[in-house]
C-alpha cells in the first residue's frame, strides 16, 4: 500500500525556480502548499548514486530531515541507446563549465559522440524522471515515469532547457524545444512521473 500524503505543506528539494512553479501547479488541485528548498536556506547535497532513484532519495530525505516536512525530490535525465544510456544520470555534468551549465555545448558532444559511432537512425533515446517523496521519518515512495522519443540534429526550438531542442517526443513531430512549455509538460516524463504520484499519494 502506497503512504498517502495527509499534511498541507510540502517541500520540494529543488533550486530550480521553473521546476518548482511546475509542481506547485500540478498540487494546486489538491489545497497543498509548496515551499522551495531555496527558501528554507537547504543546501544542495552531493548526488553521489549511480541511479535515478539514488541520487532522487539523497535529495529527498536530505531535505525532509532538516525541516521536518515531507519533501519530493526528482532526478532526471537523457539516456539515449546507441551511447549504451549515456549521459543518463550524467546529464548536467556533461553541460558543466567553470562559468555555469551550457548545454549547446553538452547536445552538441551526444551528437558528436553519436557521429563518431555511426549509430543508425532513428538514434532513440528517452527522458527519464524519478520521483521520490519522503517523510521525515525515513518512509519514501518512488515514482518512475518516461518519454520515448529520438535525438535529431541540427537544434530545434528555443522553449524549454537542457537538451529539449535535440529530443523529438514518440509519436510528435516537434522537438520539446519547440513546445509550448505547458504541452510539453503535459506529456513528458515528469508528468509521467506525476500522474502516478498523484494517484498513489494524493488521490
Amino acid at each position: 500500500m502506497t503512504r498517502k500524503f495527509t499534511g498541507d505543506r510540502l517541500l520540494v528539494a529543488t533550486h530550480n525556480q521553473g521546476k518548482l512553479e511546475e509542481i506547485a501547479h500540478l498540487l494546486e488541485p489538491y489545497g497543498v502548499a509548496v515551499v522551495g528548498a531555496a527558501e528554507m536556506n537547504l543546501p544542495e547535497p552531493e548526488e553521489t548514486e549511480t541511479t535515478f532513484v539514488g541520487n532522487a532519495r539523497i535529495k529527498a530525505h536530505a531535505a525532509a530531515k532538516a525541516t521536518g516536512l515531507p519533501a519530493l525530490s526528482d532526478d532526471s535525465g537523457i539516456e539515449i541507446d546507441a551511447l549504451d544510456g549515456a549521459p543518463g544520470v550524467y546529464t548536467a555534468d556533461w553541460a558543466e563549465t567553470p562559468n555555469g551549465r551550457d548545454f549547446v555545448m553538452a547536445m552538441t558532444r551526444a551528437h558528436d559522440e553519436l557521429e563518431a559511432k555511426d549509430a543508425p537512425h532513428p538514434r532513440t533515446a528517452r527522458f527519464c524522471c524519478t520521483l521520490v517523496l519522503a517523510w521525515p521519518d525515513g518512509h519514501d515512495e518512488v515514482f518512475p515515469g518516461v518519454m520515448e522519443g529520438e535525438i535529431v540534429w541540427p537544434m530545434r526550438g528555443d522553449q524549454g532547457h537542457g537538451y529539449d531542442p535535440i529530443f523529438q517526443p514518440k509519436g510528435y513531430a516537434q522537438t520539446f524545444g519547440e513546445m509550448d512549455r505547458w504541452e510539453k509538460n503535459r506529456i513528458s516524463h515528469r508528468a509521467d512521473a506525476f500522474r502516478k504520484l498523484v494517484a498513489g499519494c494524493f488521490d
